[in-house]
C-alpha cells in the first residue's frame, strides 16, 4: 500500500460521506456510461439493429460495461490505494489496508458489481433493492457501520486521519 496505514483508533466515516464519495463516483461513470450507450445505440442503429431486445440492447450492453468497470476500478483501488478517487476527496479510506486482493475482489462483487445489472429489465429493480439495502445496512450497523461488502472483506471504512 502506498502511504502509511490508517491509525487503529480513526473513527468511522459518516454515512454521508460514504455516500458522497460514491455520488462522485457514480457521476463519472454514470457519463462512461451514456458515452457507451450512444456510441453502442449508433453501432446497432447503423447495422441495422437498433429494435433487437424491443430497443434495450444498447442500454443493457452499456449497463454491463460501465458497472463491470465500476466494480474493476472499485477492487483496483482498494487493492493498491485503500480507497477509491471519490473517498479521497472525501478523505475516508478502507481500514485495515492491506488487504489480499482475492478478499477485496469479494468485497467489490458484493457491491458496487449489482451495478451490471441495473440495464436489464425486471432485474434492475432486484438490483436497484440490493443497492438500496447496502446502504440501508450500512446505516445501521453501530457504531462501525459496515455493509455486507465490508463484513466480507473484514473492513471498515474510516477517515483518513493522516
Amino acid at each position: 500500500m502506498a502511504g502509511t496505514p490508517p491509525r487503529p483508533d480513526a473513527p468511522p466515516a459518516e454515512w454521508w460521506e460514504r455516500l458522497a464519495a460514491r455520488l462522485i463516483e457514480a457521476l463519472v461513470f454514470g457519463v462512461f456510461y451514456y458515452i457507451l450507450f450512444i456510441a453502442l445505440w449508433g453501432f446497432f442503429r447503423t447495422v441495422g439493429m437498433a429494435e433487437v431486445f424491443g430497443g434495450r440492447l444498447p442500454g443493457v450492453l452499456a449497463w454491463l460495461a460501465a458497472g463491470a468497470a465500476y466494480a474493476g476500478y472499485d477492487w483496483w483501488a482498494h487493492s493498491r490505494r485503500g480507497r477509491t478517487f471519490g473517498k479521497a476527496i472525501m478523505r475516508i479510506r478502507l481500514a485495515p489496508d492491506g488487504r489480499p486482493a482475492r478478499v477485496l475482489l469479494k468485497r467489490a462483487l458484493v457491491y458496487p458489481a449489482p451495478v451490471m445489472l441495473m440495464g436489464i429489465p425486471v432485474v434492475n429493480l432486484l438490483a436497484g433493492m440490493l443497492l438500496f439495502g447496502v446502504g440501508l445496512l450500512i446505516l445501521m450497523d453501530k457504531p462501525l457501520e459496515r455493509g455486507p461488502h465490508d463484513r466480507v472483506a473484514g473492513t471498515r471504512v474510516v477517515k483518513d486521519l493522516r
